[in-house]
């Protein structure tokens, strides 16, 4: 009896500890580094505000491409670039121009497909709100993003704009884009790191933000698009706030704003 007992408790460990190999997740403020159960690589890099690098596999996405094409000079040429919403601050055509795009699809909502220049437009697909494609490597949804305060309202109307939700393989990042704590992000299910955005007067405060992420539960959250017109948002309060209202939520901190630094 004593042996059966001693076997299953080694297969029990063996198990976990195989379980906590197959995925795990290294973060430091440049970088962030998933090791997937089915052994896919997927890595996030902050390039600044709303701009990210996400490489997984072969593939290449960039998210929201600002800041020239400097700003991407340490990453290979995109097989996709993403964009949320018209804002320049999502939407940067210059920084569209000077990067190689000959590899990649333009994703995007129509609003923003629109307004391309025709050479880079013509290889792009249009994605509305709740449609999602599949393409090698990974599944991409698009998550209604907008304001609910009147006095926001002109920002992001309802239906212009998308957030996505990629899933690659059992793991599922969501970036919010320009939004507030809209129902559908509330019940945005399984999501294993949420890119939330939150300040004013644009998006919303980290109170709103808070909730919602304490609301659909995300494995880890990092904020990210926190600088608005009266400076930054306070990261610090946010973080309290979750950690307090479900401690199983882990707050991750990149650094989205390089001249900041010391």
């Amino acid at each position: 009896m004593k042996l059966r007992i001693t076997i299953l408790l080694l297969v029990i460990i063996c198990f976990a500890s195989c379980k906590k190999k197959e995925e795990t997740t290294v973060t430091d403020d440049s970088k962030v580094i998933v090791e997937t159960k089915k052994k896919t690589s997927i890595e996030i890099s902050p390039i600044e505000h709303a701009t990210a690098v996400l490489e997984y596999g072969n593939g290449v996405i960039y998210i929201d491409p600002t800041g020239g094409a400097e700003a991407f000079k340490s990453f290979a040429q995109p097989n996709f670039v993403i964009i949320t919403d018209i804002h320049s601050d999502h939407m940067d055509i210059k920084t569209l121009e000077a990067l190689d795009l000959s590899k990649a699809k333009i994703i995007a909502p129509k609003a923003v497909i629109t307004e391309l220049p025709k050479e880079i437009a013509s290889n792009s697909l249009i994605m509305s709100n709740g449609d999602i494609q599949k393409f090698d490597g990974f599944q991409i949804e698009a998550i209604p993003m907008y304001n609910l305060r009147e006095e926001a309202l002109k920002f992001h109307p309802k239906g212009r704009g998308n957030g996505y939700v990629f899933t690659f393989g059992d793991e599922r990042i969501y970036f919010s884009g320009d939004t507030e704590d809209i129902p559908e992000m509330r019940a945005l299910k399984n999501i294993d790191k949420a890119f939330v955005c939150m300040n004013l007067p644009y998006t919303m405060t980290v109170e709103s933000a808070a909730d919602a992420v304490l609301d659909f539960k995300p494995k880890q959250v990092y904020p990210y698009h926190y600088r608005g017109t009266e400076g930054y948002s306070d990261i610090e309060k946010f973080k309290d706030l979750i950690e307090k209202g479900n401690n199983e939520i882990k707050v991750v901190e990149l650094n989205w704003y390089k001249e900041t630094e010391n």
